[in-house]
């Protein structure tokens, strides 16, 4: 458990609420890696609307980042960076219970109130509301946006396995629509691990952006030779996905080199070249491509770009 100095201590017990907001922070940052296994909270409460059938649903987060927690600090003396609310005309500090949203029109801020989020779409603000079924290849990845695990509240288990059981034995995915923190949320529901529902929020088609105007070569046929090299490297590479083979080795790279520097000891930096493959270089990195043993196969690609 990270000490926090005392005259630090001494410095947020002026404000209260700068301490209490302080504490919280620190109970998300350094404790929610070390409880995230024995505990997950709801972030959305209500049903899903499977024709006049209502699954009473709690939803979760199904995942988490790995990303080593990093503190924003003052280079001259090491003390660490605090935020603040600040009032844009007094420059004072404004408490959270004083901050209201509000939306910019003609010059003036049309405030809105908890009630004016919930009335906008009441009744998808507790009913994700089944709109269609699907295949799921029909669905590009670019739409898939998190993965939430969904939990039958008690009563719904029944209706709950029922859909589950009915979406295994058709291959299919549901499709539909709710509200969620304040924003409509477009997604699927499917089967995963064959045990429990997990739904996808996905994108909604205006926000994919436009590829038009990246520099995109004209498809030109490759040479038979290349090609025919290419296939052959795809099919010595070709497995089954694991996604437990892969690790996220630049985390415990980088925790590896902060426990070397807290131990006072010399980090040796590498800089790893990128030597982009030539166009008359093409056939000859792909015959030594195959050449490769397969473990080496990663490493080979960070190096070349066809």
């Amino acid at each position: 458990m990270r000490k926090v100095p005392g005259k630090k201590v001494a410095e947020y017990a002026v404000n209260c609420s700068c301490l209490m907001e302080h504490i919280l922070l620190y109970f998300k940052t350094y404790h929610y890696a070390n409880l995230k296994d024995h505990f997950m909270r709801a972030i959305w409460t209500g049903a899903i609307g499977f024709g006049l059938v209502n699954i009473p649903i709690k939803i979760y987060t199904a995942t988490d980042t790995g990303h080593i927690d990093l503190d924003m600090l003052d280079s001259r003396d090491h003390a660490n960076i605090n935020f603040k609310r600040v009032n844009a005309k007094t420059g004072k500090e404004v408490a959270w219970e004083d901050i209201v949203k509000g939306f910019l029109k003609n010059d003036r801020y049309i405030i809105l109130e908890e009630e004016d989020f919930e009335s906008a779409l009441p009744e998808k603000s507790k009913i994700l509301s089944i709109d269609s079924f699907v295949k799921e290849q029909e669905i590009d990845s670019i739409y898939f946006e998190n993965p939430y695990f969904l939990e039958p509240q008690k009563g719904g288990e029944a209706a709950y396995s029922l859909l589950l059981r009915s979406l295994m034995q058709t291959k299919m995915v549901a499709v539909g629509t709710f509200v969620l923190r304040q924003t409509e949320a477009l997604c699927l529901v499917r089967v995963y691990d064959d045990n429990i529902l997990l739904l996808h929020r996905l994108r909604f088609h205006e926000e994919i952006r436009s590829y038009k105007d990246l520099k995109i070569p004209a498809h030109k046929a490759p040479k038979p030779a290349e090609l025919k090299m290419a296939k052959t490297l795809i099919k010595e590479y070709t497995a089954s996905f694991d996604p437990a083979a892969y690790k996220n080795n630049y985390q415990k790279a980088l925790m590896r080199i902060i426990n070397q520097k807290s131990k006072g000891k010399q980090v040796s930096r590498k800089a790893a070249p990128v030597n982009d493959t030539k166009v008359t270089d093409l056939m000859a990195q792909l015959k030594a491509s195959l050449n490769k043993p397969k473990a080496s196969l990663a490493k080979t690609k960070r190096k070349t770009k066809a």
